[in-house]
């Protein structure tokens, strides 16, 4: 893959605002604005800063948020850094570092989508209208992805205090400060966005066009590949669907089922993402096996030069790595009953023993060549989709709910479910159920807080909903700079 520039953004840490930035890069802004590859690349530079370990290319993708929805059982000797934050010890200075990068970052990638923002519409007319399109859309939706997290992790939920003060919504390239926002303002400002994105996108997306084919990279007949690389593989981008996605998230965040299934059903109804066949997912031979279930996702970051930073933190040595104890996987995928087939168990975990102790090592994100798109993190799947779906239709219509969650199930190689059919089954269900979809990809913590519901912790012991658990602090600089 071509190596792109990348515009690079410091944020001072001392002495002044966290949301104070300063541009540093090779080519000037005026220079790199003068020419449409100059966008092309300010553009790629977003995704290439997204993979930034601290951010999506490890720590927002089975880091912090996955810890702190128990999904790992973090040793006395904690090699990673995450004993405190299992524990949500909030003032242990590792994690306020951990946590403060986490924002610096986000905020990095804001500032980039706005300078880029900034120049598009000025330099229009050096743009192609496809070009011109994707690039406004996706810095915008950019714009509202970093935004969207930045909330669901320093701020309290929509169910908890809509009207609490949450974070800044950052729509311009400037040195000054912006003010902060209420949880519901923040949300209608990354709506806002979206829906621009989205209705900017829907006139120019390749992806939207009826020979457009999702497939795997090497071996389909797929089309993604086609045409010049800057419109080649639109799921490694956020595409029109990512956006609709995005927005059904976002929506549900809210407790707009209303429009969240609007954005669902788009997607589901599209018929554009096939679910993985069992021959792939549980192929025998391991360089064809599709461990990522990439023909699924809606969005997924490609991550060519992280090298093991995702593999790694699941396998270091002498188990000091994110596991969890054979017995605790087991109980989590259900094995001794409806989960005995379930594949996901079978292809995303291997038995380790380390010292006499047994323990199951994640191998979603093994790098070798015996995974066939390795180098794909998840961001979007279609499995989460139907859940939205699901959700969003039980009140009305639960037969037709079950039928969404199941439907994920059923290719995932476990029966439908079976048993009580009321409101408080269907959400233990479905929390079970995503655990097991979205294992080791950071988004479970995100739905317990948007719920408010009890994290169910190692052991079935549970963690009660409250905003000390979930809710970050904000970093220092920004509580006493940031307009409060």
């Amino acid at each position: 893959m071509k190596k792109y520039l990348v515009l690079i953004l410091l944020l001072t840490t001392s002495c002044s605002k966290w949301l104070d930035i300063k541009p540093i890069s090779e080519v000037s802004g005026d220079e790199l604005f003068k020419t449409e590859d100059g966008f092309k690349d300010a553009l790629n530079g977003l995704y290439s800063l997204c993979l930034n370990e601290e951010i999506y290319g490890k720590e927002l993708m089975g880091g912090l948020p996955d810890v702190l929805a128990q999904n790992y059982a973090i040793p006395v000797i904690d090699g990673g850094g995450y004993r405190q934050a299992a524990i949500y010890n909030y003032k242990d200075k590792s994690l306020i570092g951990r946590k403060d990068k986490i924002w610096q970052r986000l905020y990095e990638v804001i500032a980039n989508s706005n300078l880029i923002l900034a120049k598009v519409d000025q330099q229009k007319s050096i743009l192609s209208g496809v070009n011109y399109g994707l690039i406004k859309g996706e810095s915008l939706a950019m714009r509202a992805w970093c935004h969207f997290d930045a909330l669901r992790l320093f701020a309290p939920s929509f169910a908890s205090k809509p009207a609490a003060q949450g974070v800044p919504y950052v729509t311009e390239f400037s040195k000054d400060a912006a003010p902060m926002q209420t949880v519901t303002a923040l949300l209608d400002s990354v709506i806002k966005d979206l829906t621009a994105a989205k209705e900017i996108l829907r006139g120019v997306d390749p992806i939207l066009n009826a020979g457009y084919k999702v497939g795997y990279m090497i071996r389909d007949s797929s089309t993604e590949g086609n045409g010049e690389m800057f419109v080649q593989q639109r799921r490694h981008r956020l595409n029109y669907y990512a956006v609709c996605g995005e927005l059904a998230r976002v929506y549900l965040y809210k407790n707009d089922q209303v429009h969240a299934l609007q954005n669902a059903l788009e997607i589901i109804n599209a018929k554009k993402f096939p679910w993985t066949r069992q021959e792939d997912f549980m192929n025998g031979n391991d360089a064809k096996k599709d461990r990522i279930l990439y023909k699924e996702l809606i969005f997924g970051y490609y991550m060519p030069n992280r090298k093991d930073a995702m593999n790694d933190q699941f396998r270091k040595g002498n188990g000091q790595g994110l596991f969890i104890s054979s017995t605790e996987g087991k109980n989590i995928y259900e094995v001794a009953g409806i989960g005995g087939e379930d594949f996901r168990f079978k292809q995303w975990f291997s038995e380790q023993s380390v010292n006499s102790t047994t323990y199951l090592q994640l191998e979603k994100y093994k790098r070798t060549d015996d995974n066939l798109h390795y180098l794909m993190g998840p961001a979007l799947r279609l499995s989460e989709i139907y859940y939205i779906a699901a959700e969003c239709t039980f009140a009305t219509a639960p037969d037709k709910a079950w039928a969404y969650f199941n439907e994920v199930r059923l290719y995932r190689g476990i029966g439908p479910y079976s048993g009580p059919a009321d409101a408080n089954s269907f959400y233990t269900e479905l929390l079970k159920e995503a655990r097991k979809e979205l294992y080791g990809e950071g988004q479970l913590f995100y739905m317990y807080k948007r719920l408010n519901r009890p994290i169910l912790g190692l052991g079935g012991k549970p963690v009660a909903a409250s905003d000390g658990v979930f809710v970050l602090p904000l970093p220092d600089d920004e509580i006493a700079y940031g307009n409060r």
